[in-house]
């Protein structure tokens, strides 16, 4: 899973007891070195499906990490990329792996919760990659709204979102065991580390995005196949401001 440049077991555990921020703190300079990031033919795959939207005046990456959901937005975006996270080791990672200059637009970075985002309606367009298990369910709704208020009308809210394993296969009892170890951590130790990987349901979140003010759209990545159902293995959530 991890590459001869990734963390070792001891950099991990002592990550994962450390809380959520100071864990990416210390992981930053060997994120990208993890399967934690976001694979490139998810990136490809969502600039391919936002490509004859565009171009866009500004764009806005939401958790954006080591920044690889910006070198998205800087191939759509003429004007502006923000990147926002609250982990200051990521956006140090971020701004030595993505130098301004030439024809690409501003880039930006700040730090900041995503729970209370500080934006004022300047966006037209917000992607997130691989963030979600790090909000609870009940903190989902502060952080679509502060998306949404981001947004300038017309604005978008994007990002994919996989089909959960069937269950009683190999991958979920492995999501299910690392659920499990991770709320019996945070019973036992603080500070708490916040990641889990399947309380972000499709049905839940595009609840939540219509009560924010969105209007919700689904369309299937087909670069990622579909279920012996037929039902796609990856989904992308497009959230508009009206």
């Amino acid at each position: 899973m991890f590459t001869p440049h990734g963390p070792t077991l001891r950099e991990l555990a002592t990550q994962a007891l450390s809380s959520t921020q100071r864990g990416y703190d210390l992981l930053a300079p060997k994120f990208d070195h993890t399967p934690y990031r976001t694979s490139d033919r998810v990136l490809d795959a969502v600039a391919g499906a936002l490509r004859p939207l565009g171009p866009f005046r500004a764009g806005l990456d939401v958790c954006c990490g080591t920044g690889a959901g910006v070198g998205v937005l800087r191939e759509l975006c003429r004007e502006r990329v923000t990147g926002v996270d609250f982990s200051a080791g990521m956006l140090d990672r971020a701004r030595a792996a993505h130098a301004p200059g030439g024809s690409s637009p501003e880039l930006h970075w700040v730090r900041a919760d995503a729970r209370a985002l500080p934006f004022v309606p300047s966006f037209d367009l917000a992607v997130s990659f691989g963030a979600f298990g790090h909000f609870l369910p009940a903190e989902r709704p502060a952080l679509f709204a502060g998306v949404h208020r981001a947004l300038r009308p017309g604005g978008r809210f994007v990002f994919p979102i996989p089909a959960p394993p069937p269950v009683g296969s190999p991958p979920y009892w492995e999501l299910w065991a690392f659920d499990t170890a991770m709320r019996v951590r945070n019973l036992l130790w603080r500070p708490r580390f916040i990641m889990y990987y399947r309380t972000f349901r499709l049905t839940d979140v595009v609840a939540e995005l219509t009560r924010t003010g969105f209007t919700v759209e689904l369309s299937p990545l087909e670069e990622f196949g579909r279920q012996p159902g037929g039902a796609p293995r990856c989904r992308l959530v497009t959230a508009l401001r009206p």
